[in-house]
C-alpha cells in the first residue's frame, strides 16, 4: 500500500474495478468470527454513542461495511470497530465486511487514519498512535505526518504531550484539560506543582490564558541573591517559550548571560532547529 493511497482516505482501500454501482463489493461474515484490531489506537468507546449507532443499524442497516483481514481461520478487524461493536449490540449475527490482506504496518496506519479522519481519538490516544508508528515501524516524524495527512509541527506537538506525567496525561485523555492547558503545563518542571496546577484548572474551570498567568516563567536568579526580576526580560522569555513551544530560560547579568532551550527528543530538537533557521 502506498502512502499516496493512505493519504486519500479510507475509500482508497478499495482497488479500482472492485465496485458495483459505485459501491465496494462486500460479504456477510459472522460477527463472532471477527476479533479486534490489535493496533486499535482508541481505548475508550462511548457506550451511549454505541447504543445510538446500534439503534440506527437496527432501523436502517449498516451503511458502510467494515474492513477485515483473514486471520487464523477467522478474521481480524482492520477498520470499523465501532460498527462491529454496535452490530453486536443490535443483536445481529452477521455484518457486511470487505476482506483484504494487509500487513501489520498497514493495519496500524489504517486504524489510526480512520480514527483521525472521523475525529474519534482524544489527544493522548492520537499521540500514542504516532509514537507506535515511529517505534514499531521506524518512521520519522515527517513520515508519520505524510502518512496521516498532518503537518510535521502538528505531529511534533502531539508527541510532546506524552512528556506529561501519568496523572496530568489522564486528565487530558478524559477531556478535563485541553491541549492548550497541557502545552502550558509542559513548561512547569516540578511534577508536584504541575499536578496541583492541573487540579486547580479543573476545580476552578480556568482558561488557558488564566493558567499562563499562574505559571509565568521567571528568569533564573542565582541562589542567595535578592536581585529583582526584570519584567522586560520575563516578557521576552515568555514570548520565546510560546514561539518555540517548549521551556526557555534566560540567564542575565550585566549585559551577559545565556538562553537555554529545552527539548525532549531528537525529533523535537530537529523541529526547533528548523524553526530557528526559518
Amino acid at each position: 500500500m502506498t502512502r499516496q493511497r493512505l493519504g486519500k482516505g479510507l475509500r482508497a482501500l478499495i482497488p479500482e474495478g472492485e465496485t458495483v454501482v459505485g459501491r465496494p463489493v462486500s460479504q456477510e461474515i459472522g460477527v463472532g468470527e471477527i476479533v479486534p484490531n490489535p493496533f486499535q489506537p482508541r481505548r475508550a468507546f462511548d457506550d451511549e454513542k454505541l447504543e445510538q449507532l446500534a439503534e440506527s443499524i437496527k432501523r436502517h442497516g449498516l451503511l458502510e461495511p467494515i474492513v477485515v483481514r483473514p486471520r487464523d481461520g477467522g478474521y481480524e478487524l482492520v477498520v470499523g470497530e465501532r460498527r462491529w461493536r454496535a452490530t453486536q449490540l443490535a443483536g445481529l449475527d452477521t455484518i457486511a465486511a470487505i476482506v483484504r490482506d494487509y500487513d501489520d504496518r498497514e493495519m496500524m496506519q489504517l486504524a489510526l487514519i480512520e480514527n483521525l479522519q472521523r475525529e474519534n481519538l482524544n489527544p493522548i490516544e492520537e499521540a500514542e498512535g504516532f509514537k507506535r508508528l515511529m517505534e514499531e515501524f521506524g518512521l520519522t516524524q515527517a513520515e508519520v505526518a505524510e502518512v496521516v495527512g498532518r503537518g510535521r509541527p502538528s505531529v511534533a506537538n502531539a508527541l510532546r504531550l506524552l512528556g506529561l506525567d501519568s496523572q496530568v496525561r489522564g486528565m487530558v485523555e478524559r477531556g478535563e484539560l485541553s491541549v492548550g492547558h497541557a502545552k502550558v503545563l509542559l513548561g512547569v518542571e516540578n511534577a508536584g506543582l504541575r499536578q496541583r496546577l492541573a487540579a486547580r484548572v479543573v476545580r476552578e474551570d480556568l482558561s488557558v490564558r488564566q493558567l499562563e498567568q499562574l505559571v509565568k516563567v521567571r528568569p533564573r536568579v542565582p541562589r542567595g541573591t535578592q536581585r529583582k526580576v526584570d519584567p522586560e526580560l520575563a516578557r521576552i522569555q515568555e514570548e520565546l517559550q510560546r514561539c518555540l513551544g517548549t521551556k526557555v530560560t534566560i540567564g542575565y547579568k550585566a549585559g551577559k548571560g545565556k538562553i537555554e532551550i529545552e527539548y525532549y527528543s531528537d525529533e523535537e530538537l530537529e523541529r526547533i532547529i528548523e524553526f530557528l533557521r526559518s
